[in-house]
C-alpha cells in the first residue's frame, strides 16, 4: 500500500497545478491556431508544444539541465537563434522594388512610429495598479510593433529576458493577425479613390546594386549604431550570399535547413518561457494590449507617411503601400495587394508594397539597435 501511494505521489496528476493546467490549454489553444486557423504555424506550433511541455509537473524540462533550458540558454539567451533567423531571411530576401524605388525607406521608417509610441505608453501604464513596467522592459514590449518575431525575441532575451515568452507570443499571434489589424485602418485612412492609384512600373534594377546595397548598408550601420550590427549584419551576409550567386549551396542551406532547424528550436526555447508563473499575470495582459495599439500605429503611420509623400510627388504613391512597412514579410504586402485590387480589379501593388516590407525589415532591426543603444 505504502508503494502505491509513493508511485501515486510521482505522478504529474497530483502535482498539477491550475496555474499549470491553464498554459498546457494555452499551448493546446496556440497549436489550434496553427494547425486549424494556419496562424504562423512555423512558430505557433512549436511553441504552443513547448509550452505544453514546459508545465508537465516533475518532468524539470525547463530547469536547469532540462532540454527546453538548454534550448533556451544556447540558442535565445545569447542570442545566437534570432541571428540564425535573420541570416535565412537576408537569403530569402529580395531588394529590388526597393532599390527601384528608394523612397519607400521612408515608409519602412515611418512605420517603426509604432515602436516608440508604445515605449511611451508602455510607461504611461505604470499609473495603472498592478502594472509596473521598467524601462528596459518597456523597450522589449515596444518592438512588438516592428512585426517582426526574430528581432522581438532578440530584443528582449537582452533586456528584459523574463518578458521573453508573452512577448514572443503577442508578437507572432499579433503577426498571424495581420490580415483582420490591417484592413480596417486603412480603409479609415484612405479613400477609395486614393486606394485605386496607379502606380508607375518599377525599373529593372542591376546585379552590381543588388550585390553593394547589402554591403553598404552593413557598412552605414557598423559606423552610426553598432548596436544593431549583429541583426542587420547577420541579415546583409545572408542576402549577399544570394545576390552575389557565386555560394548557392550556402544560399540555399540558409534558405532551407538553416532556418527550419532554428525555427524548430527557436519555438520549443520560447515556449519553454511560458511557464504558469511567468506567463499568468497582470503584465501580460498589459503586453496584449500594447502589442495590439503598436500594429495599428505603425500600420497608420506608413499609411499617413505614403500620404504625405503623394502630397508632395510627381509620381504616384497609393497610400495602402504604406502599411506595408510593417516588416511581417510578405504577409503585409499582401494585405496592401489584397486591398488594391478590392477597390480596383486592375490594380496590382504587391511588387510595389514589397519595397516598404523589406524596408521594414531593416527598420526594425535599426530601431532595436537605437532601443539597445539607449537602454542597454
Amino acid at each position: 500500500m505504502e508503494m502505491l501511494t509513493t508511485l501515486w505521489n510521482t505522478t504529474g496528476i497530483v502535482a498539477l497545478t491550475p496555474g499549470e493546467l491553464l498554459m498546457i490549454a494555452v499551448g493546446m489553444v496556440l497549436i489550434y491556431l496553427a494547425v486549424v486557423r494556419k496562424f504562423e504555424p512555423l512558430l505557433l506550433l512549436p511553441i504552443g508544444f513547448g509550452a505544453i511541455l514546459s508545465n508537465i509537473p516533475l518532468a524539470g524540462m525547463n530547469e536547469p539541465g532540462g532540454i527546453l533550458d538548454a534550448f533556451y540558454t544556447v540558442g535565445i539567451k545569447s542570442g545566437v537563434f534570432p541571428l540564425l533567423i535573420f541570416l535565412g531571411v537576408g537569403a530569402l530576401t529580395d531588394f529590388s522594388a526597393l532599390l527601384a524605388n528608394p523612397r519607400m525607406l521612408l515608409l519602412g521608417a515611418a512605420a517603426q512610429f509604432g515602436i516608440f509610441a508604445t515605449l511611451i505608453g508602455a510607461i504611461a501604464l505604470n499609473w495603472v495598479p498592478g502594472l509596473d513596467f521598467t524601462l528596459a522592459q518597456a523597450a522589449a514590449i515596444a518592438i512588438i510593433g516592428g512585426a517582426d518575431g526574430p528581432t522581438a525575441i532578440y530584443l528582449s532575451s537582452q533586456l528584459a529576458p523574463e518578458l521573453l515568452g508573452p512577448i514572443a507570443v503577442a508578437a507572432y499571434s499579433y503577426m498571424a493577425l495581420v490580415p483582420i489589424i490591417q484592413p480596417p485602418v486603412m480603409r479609415a485612412l484612405t479613400s477609395k479613390k486614393e486606394r485605386q492609384i496607379k502606380m508607375v512600373q518599377l525599373k529593372p534594377v542591376s546585379k552590381r546594386a543588388r550585390i553593394l546595397f547589402p554591403i553598404l548598408v552593413l557598412l552605414l550601420t557598423a559606423l552610426l549604431l553598432p548596436t544593431a550590427a549583429p541583426l542587420v549584419g547577420m541579415f546583409c551576409l545572408g542576402n549577399l550570399m544570394r545576390e552575389s550567386g557565386v555560394v548557392d549551396r550556402l544560399t540555399k542551406t540558409a534558405q532551407n535547413e538553416l532556418i527550419n532547424l532554428v525555427t524548430i528550436f527557436l519555438g520549443l526555447a520560447v515556449g519553454a518561457q511560458l511557464s504558469a508563473g511567468s506567463f499568468l499575470t497582470t503584465q501580460t495582459l498589459g503586453i496584449l494590449m500594447l502589442g495590439a495599439a503598436a500594429f495599428v500605429l505603425g500600420t497608420a503611420a506608413g499609411v499617413l507617411m505614403a500620404k504625405l509623400m503623394n502630397a508632395v510627388s510627381k509620381v504616384p504613391i497609393n497610400p495602402l503601400i504604406g502599411a506595408a512597412g510593417v516588416s511581417a514579410v510578405p504577409m503585409a504586402a499582401r494585405v496592401v495587394n489584397k486591398e488594391g485590387l478590392a477597390a480596383d480589379p486592375q490594380n496590382f501593388l504587391l511588387m510595389h508594397a514589397m519595397g516598404p516590407n523589406v524596408a521594414g525589415v531593416l527598420g526594425s532591426a535599426v530601431a532595436a539597435g537605437v532601443l539597445l543603444a539607449l537602454v542597454g
